[in-house]
C-alpha cells in the first residue's frame, strides 16, 4: 500500500473555500481503481493548513499522479496556496487498509 500525507497551506482568502475548490478532484480520486482513501482534515494548530490522508494499492499510484483530474488538480491549487506543500510518501508492505490500534482497544 503506498501511504501519502500532504499539507496545504492556503491562502487566508481561500482557505474556507478550500473543500468546495478541490470536491471535483475529490471525488474523481476516490472513484480511481486502487484508491483505498483520500480524506481531507483541518489543522488545528495552523487553521489555514488542510491535510490530506490518501491511499493506494501499490500499482495505482501512478495512474493517479497521471490522470487528467491530477493535473488540474494542480493547476486548481497552485493560486490557492502559500508555499510548496509538504509530503510524506511510503510504501507500506503488507497492508491493505486501517488496522486497529492497539493500546485503546474500544469493544
Amino acid at each position: 500500500m503506498i501511504f501519502i500525507v500532504v499539507k496545504f497551506a492556503v491562502k487566508p482568502a481561500y482557505v474556507d473555500q478550500w473543500p468546495e475548490k478541490v470536491a471535483e478532484f475529490t471525488r474523481a480520486t476516490r472513484a480511481e481503481p486502487g484508491n483505498l482513501w483520500f480524506e481531507w482534515s483541518r489543522s488545528l494548530e495552523e487553521p489555514d493548513t488542510y491535510v490530506l490522508c490518501e491511499a493506494f494499492q501499490d500499482d495505482a499510484a501512478e495512474a493517479h499522479v497521471t490522470s487528467e483530474h491530477f493535473a488540474e488538480a494542480l493547476e486548481t491549487m497552485r493560486p490557492l496556496v502559500t508555499r510548496t506543500p509538504e509530503i510524506v510518501s511510503t510504501t507500506i508492505e503488507g497492508a491493505t487498509g486501517w488496522s486497529r490500534m492497539g493500546e485503546l482497544q474500544v469493544d
